[in-house]
């Protein structure tokens, strides 16, 4: 069955469970759990007869026995031991919780669709696929999917072509969601050394990604998605469930590929010894961090560049306020191009992400030795956003939509680029600045463009109606978000402006 087919099925059943009122989200979780109970239960069969994580009395066969009631609470009780468990078992089932009402429904989802599928005998391509098209269907929700931990494929593939991984560099994304550039990176070694020895497959898929996530359900959805494609093992669990920003975790890494959470700066609730309640911003104190700042974007860039290894290479996707903030974002950018060689920035069209109103970019840089001249000597920019027009729906960004980016790129040696714009050429998309006009601009600003908007010039190049709509939409959230961002900031500790 093609991974089209099983996600089809699959969720087709989400439907039925929807009018007990179970979220994509949560049927999304309930099937992680039972597919890694029928695998594990596969997995102790020939041809494998490997010893299964799971106890018997918790196990894919235990299910199976049992109808109504009985299955429900035999269910639920294993869920709930299953929690306690050390390794990938317990990071998948980590405060589970069954989420089902009808007893009938669970059954027939363990006997009729779970059970008639070998689920061990597809390669992971197809089981990996499937899984990432239910992520896919889960984030498309609107209302209450996870839109905001799925960086759309096309641009992953574009990023991971660029940095272009090797056997042995190792790798970590720490905002990872569900896995989209681990998988990325992985893919890309496998299909681009085919003849990988068997210690060499082993280090890939046990050793070289590493991925951290704050919310313990993403995690379990990543620790699965990874499963599914073949990486990660009961003794080897390559996603974490940390706040990546809290502290350095000594580990370097020779790549760093991320797409940091957008969105409101960090704060919590602090409840005094008179019951009086406050609000404090959440700022990162880190002896090795350039800045003190409450804006999570900018803390990430800095914790990007202290888990690279020297030589290390990064691409970040991050929102334009990150570009040109002052304060503390001056100061991180200034540093970022002195330590590091900052040589390439993708300006993001918008209309690619599930939140409303990103207004995005990828930077990429290479972390160097410390040195007393600037390592950055020019910055690439290319232009993918002006007089470009993307939606989610009726025109999604494709992989070809980043071909010539990726050209201009140049991935078997940067040092080689050739600008598309010239005074003559002047809607050239690709064009170099150097680090001496970077860091003369007001507040070292790299939001830079030249490109004229066609839509400004003449009414006949106008997008369609729905086409402006959006992109009107998109700017407006933006602009209310940096106003929300700028009263949080001015007001009293104990009051948060929602806009």
């Amino acid at each position: 069955m093609s991974p089209s087919a099983i996600v089809q099925k699959l969720w087709n059943y989400c439907n039925v469970l929807r009018d007990d009122g179970m979220s994509y989200g949560d049927y999304v979780e309930q099937l992680t759990y039972l597919l890694f109970l029928k695998m594990a239960d596969e997995r102790s069969k020939a041809p494998y007869n490997q010893p299964s994580p799971i106890p018997d009395k918790y196990s894919w066969q235990s299910l199976l026995k049992k109808d109504g009631d009985e299955l429900f609470d035999h269910y639920r009780h294993s869920l709930e031991k299953l929690g306690n468990e050390k390794g990938l078992l317990g990071l998948i089932f980590n405060k589970s919780q069954n989420k089902f009402q009808d007893p009938a429904k669970l059954r027939r989802l363990i006997v009729d669709l779970i059970d008639k599928e070998d689920w061990s005998a597809m390669s992971a391509d197809v089981k990996g696929d499937a899984y990432e098209g239910l992520l896919q269907k889960n984030a498309e929700d609107v209302k209450g999917g996870a839109g905001q931990y799925f960086t759309p494929r096309p641009l992953i593939q574009a990023m991971v072509d660029c940095v272009s991984p090797k056997p042995g560099d190792t790798i970590c994304d720490p905002a990872c969601g569900t896995g989209g550039f681990l998988l990325a990176a992985h893919d890309y070694v496998v299909k681009h050394n085919p003849n990988l020895t068997k210690p060499q497959k082993k280090k890939l898929n046990e050793e070289t990604l590493k991925g951290y996530e704050l919310v313990q359900g993403v995690v379990r959805l990543c620790a699965m998605n990874l499963l599914l494609h073949g990486i990660g093992s009961q003794d080897f669990e390559p996603v974490e469930a940390a706040d990546s920003l809290a502290s350095d975790p000594g580990e370097r890494f020779n790549i760093v590929l991320t797409n940091p959470p957008f969105g409101k700066k960090s704060s919590y609730t602090v409840v005094g010894q008179e019951g009086e309640v406050s609000k404090e911003r959440e700022s990162y104190e880190r002896d090795d961090f350039w800045a003190t700042t409450s804006n999570k974007q900018l803390n990430f860039v800095q914790h990007v560049k202290t888990i690279l290894a020297v030589n290390g290479r990064a691409a970040v996707v991050l929102p334009d306020n990150v570009l040109f903030e002052g304060g503390a974002g001056e100061t991180i950018r200034r540093k970022l191009l002195h330590d590091c060689d900052v040589h390439t920035l993708l300006r993001l069209p918008t209309g690619l992400f599930y939140a409303q109103g990103v207004k995005a970019n990828v930077l990429f840089f290479d972390k160097k030795p410390a040195s007393e001249t600037p390592w950055t000597k020019k910055l690439w920019i290319y232009d993918l956003r002006t007089n470009q027009h993307f939606t989610l729906k009726t025109n999604p960004l494709k992989r070809e939509d980043l071909d010539e980016f990726v050209k201009c790129y140049n991935p078997a040696n940067r040092h080689e680029r050739k600008t598309t714009w010239s005074e003559k050429k002047s809607d050239g998309r690709w064009r170099a600045y150097d680090y001496g006009d970077l860091i003369a601009r007001d507040k070292a600003s790299l939001d830079i463009f030249w490109l004229k908007d066609e839509s400004l010039e003449a009414s006949d190049n106008l997008p369609d109606p729905d086409v402006i709509a959006q992109e009107i939409v998109d700017d407006l959230e933006a602009a209310l978000e940096q106003f929300r961002l700028i009263a949080n900031d001015l007001s009293p500790a104990d009051k948060e402006y929602k806009v």
